[in-house]
């Protein structure tokens, strides 16, 4: 890594969010953090991090979505890996993914990780974005 890269970890769960934070700073990343859709992207517009990653379902069932959509419609939530985090596959038994254009399009992210998420998976998919920039 070039410099010491920011992301934005947004989810409503304390834990998981506590512990993803603990995990990137011991990486090397500068971590903001928000439990809610509206703190994020007030945070995401003050910050300017070089990623995001939302969990899907927070105060509403399509906060994620919503938040990402926000995101992706500025000049720079389009230069940064935007990547979703949900336990909806495990809940529901629908499995999402944005691997195609076409549902990355609908997702309004760059991947997604389906919950238990590994730190290094997130690491992983944040350096390939950037590898893929290159």
């Amino acid at each position: 890594m070039d410099h010491k890269r920011t992301i934005l970890i947004v989810d409503d769960d304390p834990d998981i969010l506590s512990t993803l934070e603990i995990l990137l700073v011991a990486n090397g990343y500068k971590v903001f953090s928000a439990d809610n859709s509206k703190t994020a992207l007030e945070i995401y517009q003050r910050e300017q991090p070089d990623a995001v990653a939302t969990d899907l379902m927070m105060e509403e069932m399509d906060s994620g979505f919503m938040l990402n959509y926000h995101i992706k419609k500025t000049a720079h939530g389009r230069s940064i890996p935007v990547i979703m985090m949900t336990a909806a596959a495990h809940v529901t038994g629908y499995k999402f993914d944005a691997y195609t254009s076409d549902e990355k399009e609908w997702l309004k992210c760059d991947a997604l990780l389906n919950k238990p998420i590994s730190v290094d998976m997130l690491i992983a998919k944040i350096d390939s974005f950037y590898e893929a920039k290159k």
